[in-house]
């Protein structure tokens, strides 16, 4: 089910518009990975999701973790180690239209399609990403790793916190 995207209705409005820019262009960054890929095809055994035993997992900028999170709670971690946003078979992604970059732009070795990626392409768009959120969230330095972010309980009801990455700093893990 998802949440219509978060607004940051309790910080100040200059803040507020920059953050829905960052969303903004969050998405339009996500529709030109989808175009810069549309040559390859994935098997979809979400193999590539299991984070743990992969160790590989994507890193998130805050505009990314917020597109996230506007579906609703972060589901629990999974017993298998991989992403928390698999669905129950552990092969389908049940955040699939708001997935991650890294989830975007990421595919096991049986992929088909060309044999080269679009990696000048990848950098470009990582580049947009990063000025995105840094735009928005100025005291943000860098993305941060899903499962990290995952394990970090919600803010809490009407705190106005609009930066998850200010949870860690503030509030204990679970």
């Amino acid at each position: 089910m998802r949440r219509e995207t978060p607004d940051a209705d309790d910080g100040p409005e200059p803040q507020r518009t920059s953050e829905r820019a960052a969303l903004a262009e969050t998405r339009a960054i996500y529709r030109l990975a989808g175009a810069a890929y549309s040559a390859f095809s994935c098997l979809a055994s979400g193999e590539c999701c299991q984070l743990t035993a992969r160790n590989r997992e994507p890193w998130l900028w805050p505009s990314e973790w917020r597109l996230l999170l506007a579906r609703g709670p972060v589901p629990p971690p999974r017993p298998d180690g991989g992403c928390p946003f698999l669905d129950e078979s552990g092969k389908r992604c049940a955040a699939y239209a708001d997935r991650a970059f890294g989830c975007r732009t990421y595919f096991c070795a049986r992929r088909s399609g060309p044999s080269r990626e679009p990696g000048d392409e990848v950098q470009r768009l990582l580049r947009r990403l990063e000025k995105a959120n840094q735009q928005a969230w100025p005291e943000v330095t860098g993305p941060r790793r899903m499962l990290e972010l995952a394990a970090l309980p919600p803010p809490e009801p009407g705190s106005g916190a609009t930066n998850p990455w200010a949870l860690t700093e503030s509030r204990p893990k679970r």
